[in-house]
């Protein structure tokens, strides 16, 4: 079996975002917010490793769930691998979490009636459209 040298591992911004399913701008985002820190050859260069595939992973991870950039830049480094999930392994953390799962509810019952309103508005207006 072949083992992989340190320079053999490291990659490019491009096969990292091919690899993480993401874009390199997406990269750049993240690197500028300090979640994800490469590299740099002495050209200058991005260069990345396996773990920034991880590190991107959980990034998107915590994005998807409605986490804003920069709640991420804090709260990565507390997070664990639970199987499908991550996981705050800083206790504080669910404390949080419980607070932006109230606010997401919030927000969703606040869209629910500006639903109703635009669907009332709609149907006042094929009303009319109907006479």
């Amino acid at each position: 079996m072949k083992v992989k040298t340190e320079r053999q591992r490291r990659v490019r911004i491009g096969a990292l975002a091919r690899r993480a399913g993401v874009s390199p701008r997406a990269l750049r985002y993240y690197e500028e917010k300090g979640l994800l820190v490469p590299g740099r050859t002495a050209g200058g260069y991005r260069v990345y490793t396996e773990e920034h595939v991880e590190t991107v992973r959980r990034i998107r991870i915590l994005l998807a769930a409605g986490l804003n950039s920069d709640m991420v830049s804090e709260i990565l480094p507390c997070m664990v691998d639970e199987g499908e999930f991550l996981a705050p392994g800083c206790e504080d953390l669910i404390a949080e979490f419980e607070r932006e799962q109230r606010r997401i509810d919030t927000r969703i019952a606040e869209l629910h009636d500006v639903r109703a309103a635009l669907t009332g508005i709609i149907s006042a207006g094929k009303a009319i459209a109907d006479r």
